[in-house]
């Protein structure tokens, strides 16, 4: 019995390299392998065994040649030459990778099915073995997150459609007694548009939501901030000259009442005056200074407190007025302008001197970026350490180094850590 047994386990590992080694050179993988793709054209589609037990799946099953060879041989698929001379493989030349028409993705479209309701812990080779008796299949695709992990669902092509229709037919399979979500690859997309179109649905009812409630709430914030201006507008109004300023109401308010804002522009013949606090309280110790009469620039003022709508009215012109200006200094970024209804100080000064750079800029070449796709065999560009030699470091500016510094030794390029292959099965 004991003998037996150990000729199952070898029949067992043989089936396995078989069709692991056929998977990778199969009709749903190799297409998309980019590295398997690369060796392929390297010596006429042959590929040492010493690449291929570098993929992890192969490696976890054997790195013997000799046993390689062996399982390869009692395959009935016909779909790889052996060399073991040469110790490499390749697909069969008689045995041409399809054309992706229309017909053909259709057709493995057909032969798809979606399934949903792993447990994220679950591994492939779990997967592979609930499977079994279910039909000849040609790959297994673990779908993953961007962090890697599972996601709980895969899709499976099957080698024939009417086993995938067989499959299909039976919707209450389960998985260690977790209930599955099983759909074509039609019904799957169907339902992914009908998801796509109400998260859209959903988002816009949520924008509009969200406009509303902003619009609630700036209407709220202009309400609270009138309110908390109430009281402390001051208009002024005369014969006032051209060059009459706002940086003489803040000398005559000066020690009296602090200034937030002014609305008047040279010229005019009035303006408005909004203070940080009560705008009578200013006015009164303004004029208790100036023995009861209060001048802007030796010409007599009429000076009124405004109220009611008026004042409201005034206060909403400000506050636009003020947010236009903050607009302005925000698009300057953030430098210093001259503006209509500014409230601080020095805002009829002059442009500064704008001071050009003389010297010559100097152009260091910057190597390419590394391709980030995992493969097992990246080499370090050339040109990386080319650029190096040259003064400029690949991935960033060029180093200094000391005049007397004659010689610089040449850095050696930087191997990738990588992983060989995608593998799906």
């Amino acid at each position: 019995m004991a003998e037996n047994g150990d000729k199952d386990q070898v029949l067992d590992l043989d089936t396995k390299i078989c069709q692991q080694i056929e998977y990778y050179f199969g009709d749903h993988n190799l297409p998309r392998d980019k590295f398997l793709k690369e060796q392929i054209t390297l010596d006429d589609g042959w590929v040492p065994l010493e690449t291929m037990i570098k993929f992890n799946r192969l490696n976890k099953l054997t790195t013997d040649f000799s046993k390689i060879f062996g399982a390869l041989k009692k395959s009935k698929l016909d779909l790889l030459q052996i060399d073991e001379e040469k110790c490499k493989i390749r697909r069969s030349p008689d045995k041409p990778l399809p054309e992706a028409t229309e017909e053909y993705k259709n057709a493995l479209k057909n032969r798809s099915v979606y399934i949903k309701g792993f447990q994220t812990n679950t591994t492939l080779d779990d997967i592979k073995e609930w499977l079994e008796n279910k039909g000849p299949i040609e790959n297994i695709q673990m779908r993953r997150s961007l962090e890697k992990t599972f996601k709980g669902s895969i899709f499976i092509v099957f080698e024939a459609e009417e086993s995938a229709k067989k499959f299909l037919e039976n919707k209450d399979l389960k998985f260690k007694d977790s209930d599955l979500i099983i759909l074509s690859k039609d019904e799957y997309f169907a339902k992914k548009n009908e998801e796509r179109k109400q998260k859209q649905s959903d988002a816009k009812v949520k924008s509009k939501q969200e406009k509303a409630e902003a619009q609630k709430q700036a209407e709220d914030a202009e309400m609270k901030s009138l309110e908390e201006q109430i009281g402390c507008l001051l208009k002024f109004s005369g014969d006032l000259d051209n060059m009459t300023s706002r940086e003489d109401i803040h000398t005559l308010f000066e020690n009296h009442g602090e200034i937030k804002w002014i609305d008047f522009s040279r010229g005019a013949k009035d303006g408005i005056i909004l203070f940080k606090s009560n705008a009578k309280e200013a006015l009164e110790k303004a004029k208790a200074a100036n023995n009861g009469s209060l001048q802007l620039k030796e010409t007599d003022v009429t000076w009124e407190l405004l109220e009611g709508d008026v004042e409201k009215a005034a206060l909403k012109k400000i506050m636009e007025n003020q947010q236009e200006s903050y607009n302005k200094w925000k698009g300057k970024g953030g430098k210093k302008f001259k503006g209509k209804g500014r409230g601080g100080r020095g805002n009829d000064s002059s442009p500064k001197k704008k001071i050009q750079f003389q010297g010559k800029k100097k152009k260091f070449d910057s190597s390419d970026e590394e391709d980030m796709e995992e493969s097992p065999k990246k080499e370090p560009k050339a040109s990386a350490a080319a650029d190096v030699k040259n003064g400029a470091e690949a991935h960033g500016s060029p180093k200094k180094r000391p005049l007397e510094d004659k010689t610089t030794a040449e850095p050696e390029p930087k191997q990738q850590k990588t992983e060989v292959g995608t593998e799906n099965q």
